[in-house]
């Protein structure tokens, strides 16, 4: 057979699967794979099964269900105080990593630059890559992990066609402040830059803060494509169903890549999704104090371990620094972990494309029931 040369040489199984399947092997606790251990809002199970009976079981329209994309809208000028057509501004995808695939392809032209910051969810590079661009990597430094505007200036050429920006960001909890917005919107508006804003864990935002989504900036706004994740936001990954919201001119180019990518999306699921989204929109209200009651318990308890760590902004993971436990690096420590201790972390220097030497840090993802909260962390305290 023909012999064809990899467009991704240097890509292998994404560290998520890697550590989920060594959980699997050793019987650990999984607190690496981003995902709860608990089911969504009953209500919402229930809906689904509610429209497989009544058979709305073949192709929603290709940019989504009439009904979620006005459902949507009606949630981001609720939340966002941001007007937004849902025949020609919205398009339902296949989960959020479809989204900023789609989003990357239609617009990433072979030789344009793209800003991304270290570290960074694992499908960006790889996408920016396969559509011929070239990923320019900006390394975030703890233990702040902020982004230095200046240094994003610096790194413009007469190449660069877009940033992507992730907040609150996986996976270092950090958010965005209404400072970062106007910098990126300076940065943006001066050298004409699209900005991809993975918004997927919007409502994850402890303390009080408010998500500083690029559709609070007016402005800004006109130049972003903003992704977000129902899995995320309704305890339903597995559903693989997000959106994104974008201008019409913007949107437009998006759905001719998205109509050959997936064509549509699950049709129940969506169906169920606009019903719960309509009559529960106190739902992501909510959401913010749920997760934050469980990292608070998460790190009560790991507070009696040798771990240090300052308590996550956002999302729903958790650094841990383990230098006081092991000085080793971290991909060895995570391994070490899963066989010593019995639990599955995700090491931070996957996410960097030069990550610092000295960086001692895991993830863990707090997203389960108290009881396996409990079960770990009396597990981890003993190291």
């Amino acid at each position: 057979m023909r012999q064809f040369d990899s467009k991704l040489p240097s890509t292998g199984t994404t560290i998520f699967t890697q550590m989920s399947e060594l959980a699997a092997k050793h019987q650990a606790i999984n607190l690496s794979q981003g995902f709860p251990d608990f089911d969504g809002p009953s209500e919402l199970l229930n809906r689904v099964d509610h429209y497989i009976q009544q058979g709305a079981n073949q192709y929603a329209p290709m940019i989504g269900i009439p009904s979620l994309r006005q459902a949507i809208s009606q949630k981001i000028a609720r939340c966002y105080d941001h007007q937004v057509n849902a025949d020609s501004e919205i398009t339902v995808t296949s989960g959020a990593t479809e989204a900023l695939f789609a989003t990357i392809s239609a617009f990433v032209r072979p030789g344009d630059e793209v800003i991304v910051f270290d570290p960074a969810y694992d499908s960006y590079d790889p996408a920016i890559r396969l559509n011929g661009g070239t990923p320019v990597h900006i390394a975030l430094l703890p233990p702040s992990f902020a982004v230095d505007w200046q240094v994003v200036a610096n790194a413009i050429t007469p190449n660069t066609k877009a940033i992507i920006v992730n907040s609150p960001h996986n996976p270092t909890g950090t958010v965005f402040s209404a400072h970062d917005l106007e910098a990126l919107y300076a940065i943006a508006d001066q050298h004409d830059l699209l900005v991809l804003s993975d918004e997927v864990y919007e409502h994850i935002v402890f303390e009080g803060v408010k998500h500083q989504s690029v559709l609070r900036h007016k402005e800004l706004a006109k130049r972003s494509v903003a992704v977000s994740s129902f899995g995320k936001t309704y305890h339903t990954t597995g559903w693989k169903i997000g959106y994104c919201v974008a201008p019409a001119p913007l949107m437009a180019e998006i759905r001719k890549v998205h109509q050959y990518l997936t064509f549509s999306t699950s049709t129940p699921m969506q169906l169920a999704l606009a019903d719960f989204l309509s009559a529960h929109p106190e739902h992501d209200e909510v959401l913010p104090s749920f997760y934050q009651q469980k990292r608070d318990f998460f790190n009560e308890a790991m507070s009696e371990s040798r771990f240090t760590f300052t308590p996550s902004p956002g999302t729903y993971f958790q650094l841990m620094d383990y230098s006081a436990i092991k000085d080793v690096p971290d991909t060895e420590f995570a391994l070490w972990l899963i066989e010593t201790a019995g639990v599955a972390a995700i090491p931070i220097s996957v996410f960097y494309q030069t990550p610092p030497e000295d960086m001692r840090l895991v993830r863990f993802c707090f997203a389960k029931q108290a009881a396996t909260l409990s079960a770990a962390t009396q597990q981890l305290v003993r190291l």
